[in-house]
């Protein structure tokens, strides 16, 4: 063999070795770690002196179909860590008939205390696009032409008002869990411009135990407003922790206006703390995780020393 077959030889042998490791590390990302599903814990120094511990369930971005049936008995078994208090800050569907499989999920979680908002995957179904154009630009412009919902939002919402859990978009409410007064405040997608901040602004209750702000999508506008509002804690979902990072770098892009350094887990935002949640689901169309496995979270709140 000439030199040059055996270049074209190496070569073959290259391109061989890459698609194997590229199937490779596809069905470890869509396979396995989709379905590693974890809980995140952390303890929170927001009460109080003197104050009763209070433990939140984070729970995002499900984008459940109903076929999913590890990720529904995952969300169900959560019920065990007996937490205080829910909070779904949205992205729970991603199919027609994901509304009963999610009520399904949440089952017993519904008889505690809880609050909610929509993603704008709640009103508008997942579309097939190219994944890599979240590199250059956020999907926001994606939803210029979607004005009609197509996915069952208002049963959502019932499920869970039914239940008696708040409905926090553009709302405020008070509610109490854990032997604690909650102040608590949030707004709609900002993805598919539909919060309204005017609609809950203004200084929260200084005499609350606990003042809480809740939106999908963690973009700096909102977060500041409620900081400078008081609100003590500020929850949101929406980046997925980036879905897929790299090691030693981190999240590659947010989809919001969030920096990467913010868009998974417990950071400040001012005075405020502010947990954003890698979320527990993935589009149908983009159903991969890498080194960013799927994960609600549970938040201790204890008092300030």
């Amino acid at each position: 063999m000439g030199r040059a077959g055996r270049a074209l030889r190496g070569v073959g042998k290259a391109a061989a070795v890459a698609g194997a490791v590229g199937v490779a590390g596809f069905a470890y990302a869509s396979v396995i770690e989709r379905n590693w599903f974890r809980l995140r814990r952390y303890e929170i120094p927001v009460l109080a002196p003197g104050s009763a511990r209070l433990r939140v369930l984070h729970l995002s971005d499900a984008h459940l179909t109903p076929g999913r049936r590890m990720l529904i008995d995952w969300i169900r078994g959560l019920d065990a860590y007996q937490p205080d208090l829910v909070v779904n800050t949205g992205d729970s569907l991603a199919h027609p008939d994901a509304v009963t499989p999610f009520v399904d999920a949440l089952g017993p979680l519904l008889d505690r205390p809880g609050l909610f908002v929509y993603g704008s995957n709640d009103l508008f179904s997942p579309r097939l696009k190219n994944p890599a154009r979240y590199l250059w630009r956020s999907s926001k412009t994606d939803y210029n032409k979607r004005t009609v919902p197509d996915l069952p939002w208002r049963a959502l919402g019932a499920a869970m008002s039914g239940s008696g859990w708040l409905d926090l978009n553009n709302h405020k409410g008070r509610l109490k869990a854990g032997g604690l007064d909650i102040a608590v405040a949030g707004v709609h997608d900002s993805h598919i411009n539909m919060d309204r901040y005017e609609k809950v602004a203004g200084t929260a209750d200084p005499a609350a135990d606990l003042r809480l702000g809740v939106m999908h999508s963690p973009e700096p506008r909102n977060l500041d407003r409620f900081t400078a509002d008081g609100y003590d804690l500020l929850l949101a979902g929406h980046t997925h922790g980036g879905q897929v990072c790299l090691p030693f770098y981190g999240t590659l892009v947010t989809n919001c206006g969030i920096d990467r350094a913010r868009a998974w887990g417990l950071s400040r935002n001012g005075a405020s703390w502010l947990h954003v949640s890698g979320g527990m689901g993935t589009s149908p169309y983009a159903p991969v995780r890498f080194c960013c496995r799927p994960e609600a979270a549970l938040l201790d709140l204890v008092p300030r020393s």
